[in-house]
């Protein structure tokens, strides 16, 4: 029997490694660890925003996070879970300036995940109401 016929007689398809289709390449191990870190690392982030979220200016009404003083959280998982916030105030005579900063250093530690906390109030670019988010200048009323 030819060796590309079966035993019913019809032809078979010869197949070799190069007429093999090809499979997607595999990801290395260092590959699907960063996106894996990636991740944890996101998920960080989100709860660290939603810890921020239950700081409020005052003297204002509004989370300070949609009132726009958060300019960066930056998480690091390696070699510990270590979070940095940079965030301004309203202003440079705002009375929250000495509790502010502290409280989002406070919400943040306290997350079981988190090993170390930077926070670091910068000024540059400075505040304005135009960093507000949609909700909170509806919720102030100055839509």
């Amino acid at each position: 029997m030819d060796e590309n016929n079966n035993a019913n007689g019809q032809q078979q398809a010869a197949t070799s490694p190069a007429d093999a289709p090809e499979s997607e390449p595999k990801a290395s191990a260092a590959q699907e660890a960063a996106a894996s870190g990636g991740a944890e690392s996101e998920t960080l982030k989100e709860k660290v925003v939603e810890a921020v979220k239950t700081c409020y200016d005052p003297e204002i009404p509004v989370n300070i996070y949609e009132l726009g003083l958060i300019y960066d959280i930056s998480v690091a998982l390696a070699p510990s879970a270590a979070v940095s916030v940079k965030m301004t105030l309203t202003s440079p005579a705002c009375p929250a300036a000495q509790s502010l900063p502290g409280e989002v250093e406070d919400k943040i530690r306290v997350m079981a995940s988190v090993k170390d906390v930077k926070v670091e109030v910068v000024w540059d670019p400075p505040w304005t109401p135009e960093m507000m988010s949609e909700a909170a200048r509806l919720q102030l009323g100055m839509m």
